[in-house]
């Protein structure tokens, strides 16, 4: 499905992004193995899961390099992609998943904790896209695939800084997918569901919590990859500006969005009015306070 593609992918050392490159591979294509090797929290560096993941995609027959930049940085996101063009001719696919969490509750959440995991999130999906902009205009082709999470979509306790840039990367993906339709590119987003070493790093603070934990257990890393590589593929042609979910066997499209009730006075409202007339007739409409877990509460198969 990929034969004759170049697909970079970030934080591909480890986890997710190493089930990622490893099928791509497979299925064909040069792959630019991205990740800092930092620990989860984003601290210190290492090559080794980025030189092993290559290793195996070679050891294999595939065609792979590393590249040990961090997305965060708009030059080492820049080098990304030039190591696909340098090395393999050319780049095809984006694969934003590099990613750190410093978990805090919101009153204890510091201004450090907020930046660097905007830092990487959302600052590291643009650089490393805007990098690879001028190439799929050139070419009038190319994907972006972003990961973004339920945590944004839906709502977790104590990930403010994780979930407004996964919330902020479905709008950065939907803008580039109006803005380079032309272009014949397109951007999708995956909120994925799959243990790893990063989701490991969730404190569980209550019962509720420790069995939404053991569920996620159960959730394979290899399970995101194939929807990956449909995406970075040409049989994926006609799909952009959507939002996927994988968990375990199942894929889901989320909604966006959209007005949902509507309320006219002729005269223009008061502070009364909306607290007498439009509250009640809202209300059954309100959001709750949900989390993910409650969203997704059944087992997957």
């Amino acid at each position: 499905m990929l034969e004759g593609k170049v697909v970079a992918i970030t934080g591909a050392g480890r986890g997710i992004g190493r089930d990622i490159a490893l099928l791509c591979a497979k299925e064909g294509a040069a792959v630019v193995v991205n990740d800092l090797g930092g620990s989860a929290d984003g601290e210190g560096s290492d090559a080794g899961p980025a030189e092993e993941t290559v290793n195996d995609i070679r050891s294999a027959g595939g065609k792979a390099v590393v590249n040990g930049a961090s997305v965060a940085d708009p030059a080492g996101a820049a080098s990304i992609v030039e190591d696909a063009v340098r090395n393999f001719g050319r780049i095809d696919a984006v694969v934003n998943n590099a990613g750190i969490l410093r978990d805090r509750i919101w009153h204890k959440m510091s201004h450090e904790d907020w930046q660097a995991v905007i830092d990487v999130h959302l600052h590291g999906a643009f650089n490393v896209s805007k990098a690879a902009t001028p190439y799929f205009r050139d070419q009038g082709a190319g994907s972006f695939i972003h990961f973004t999470s339920t945590s944004g979509l839906i709502g977790n306790f104590g990930q403010a800084n994780y979930s407004a840039a996964k919330l902020g990367i479905v709008g950065l993906s939907q803008s580039i997918a109006l803005d380079m339709a032309r272009a014949g590119v397109r951007s999708n987003c995956i909120a994925p569901f799959a243990w790893s070493r990063m989701v490991a790093t969730i404190p569980a603070s209550n019962e509720v919590e420790a069995l939404r934990l053991e569920r996620l257990k159960t959730m394979s890393t290899d399970k995101i990859a194939p929807l990956v590589a449909f995406l970075a593929s040409d049989a994926s042609a006609e799909v952009t500006n959507q939002i996927f979910s994988v968990r375990k066997n199942e894929i889901f499209l989320f909604s966006k969005p959209r007005p949902i009730r509507s309320m006219h006075r002729a005269e223009g409202w008061t502070v009364e009015s909306i607290a007498s007339d439009l509250l009640p007739a809202f209300r059954p409409s309100f959001s709750g306070l949900d989390r993910s877990g409650d969203i997704f509460g059944w087992d997957p198969i």
